[in-house]
C-alpha cells in the first residue's frame, strides 16, 4: 500500500487545529500537530472577519501546496446549538476553510462528525454511562438495562461534565509523547493545544472508520456480582477489532 499523507483540520473560527501524518503499513507518524490562530482587527465584525481569518488560513496552505498531501479530513461544525448564528457562522467558516482545501491542495476533502472522530480514534472510551447529568450514580436496575440493551455512549465511564477535550489531549499525548505542546508563562497547557491535539483526533478516527466502516461497538459478555456491599458489573465490549474489558461499581 502506498504512503499517504494525511491532514487533520479542527475548525473554529478563534483557533484551528491542524495535523500533518504519515500513514505507512498501518503505522501513523505525525509531522506537525499544531494550530493557527487568525489574528485580525478586532473592529472588523460578521462575515468580513471570516472572509480575512480563512485568507491566513489560506496563505498558511500555501506552505504545502507542494508537500504531496493526499487526504484532507476536517471535522464536521456541531449544529447543535441552539443559536443559529452561531450554528450559521460555524458553517460558513467551514465551508469557506474547505474551499481554501480544495484550491491549494488540489485535495477533496472528507469529513467527519467530532463525535465519530473520538468514538473510533480511541474504542476503549464506549462505555455504559455510569453517571447522570447531576453526577449522580445509576442505580444498579438502570445500569442492568444498559448493559442488557448494548447502550453504549462516548466517556460514558466518566461523570456527565468531564473534560473532554483534555481527556483526547492526553490520549494523544500519551501516543506521540515527543509532540511540542505550547504552555503559558505560569507552565500551563494552552487552550490551543486541544485543538491542536483534536485535529491528531480525526485523522485517528478517520482511519479507523475507513479500516472498520460505520459500525457500532457490541458488548458480548457481562457478569454481575456483590463486593463488599457493592454491585460490580464487569463486561466486554468489542469494538474496532479489539476487545475491551471493563467494569462498572455502583
Amino acid at each position: 500500500m502506498a504512503t499517504r499523507k494525511i491532514m487533520g483540520l479542527d475548525v473554529s473560527t478563534a483557533c484551528i487545529g491542524m495535523t500533518i501524518a504519515t500513514e505507512d503499513d498501518g503505522k501513523l507518524t505525525p509531522e506537525i500537530i499544531t494550530h493557527i490562530r487568525p489574528k485580525i482587527p478586532s473592529k472588523i465584525k460578521g462575515t468580513e472577519a471570516l472572509f480575512m481569518k480563512s485568507t491566513i488560513f489560506n496563505d498558511t496552505l500555501s506552505n504545502y501546496t507542494d508537500s504531496g498531501i493526499t487526504d484532507v479530513v476536517i471535522e464536521e461544525p456541531l449544529i447543535g446549538s441552539n443559536n443559529a448564528n452561531t450554528v450559521g457562522t460555524l458553517l460558513k467558516f467551514n465551508g469557506m476553510i474547505s474551499q481554501s482545501v480544495y484550491m491549494k491542495l488540489g485535495v477533496i476533502p472528507k469529513f467527519i462528525s467530532s463525535y465519530d472522530a473520538r468514538k473510533f480514534a480511541n474504542p476503549s472510551l464506549m462505555s455504559v454511562r455510569k453517571f447522570d447529568k447531576k453526577g449522580e450514580t445509576y442505580s444498579v436496575s438502570k445500569i442492568r438495562s444498559e448493559l442488557k440493551k448494548n447502550e453504549l455512549v462516548l466517556f460514558g465511564s466518566y461523570p456527565y461534565d468531564c473534560a473532554k477535550k483534555h481527556i483526547m489531549w492526553n490520549y494523544v499525548s500519551d501516543m506521540f509523547p515527543n509532540v511540542n505542546w505550547v504552555y503559558n508563562d505560569k507552565g500551563e497547557l494552552r487552550d490551543e493545544n486541544f485543538d491542536a491535539s483534536d485535529s491528531m483526533v480525526c485523522v485517528l478516527g478517520f482511519l479507523n472508520k475507513e479500516i472498520y466502516g460505520d459500525i457500532e461497538p457490541k458488548i458480548t459478555e457481562y457478569s454481575e456480582a456483590e463486593e463488599n456491599g457493592h454491585t460490580v458489573f464487569n463486561y466486554t465490549v468489542n469494538f474496532c477489532g479489539e476487545d475491551y474489558k471493563k467494569s462498572v461499581e455502583i
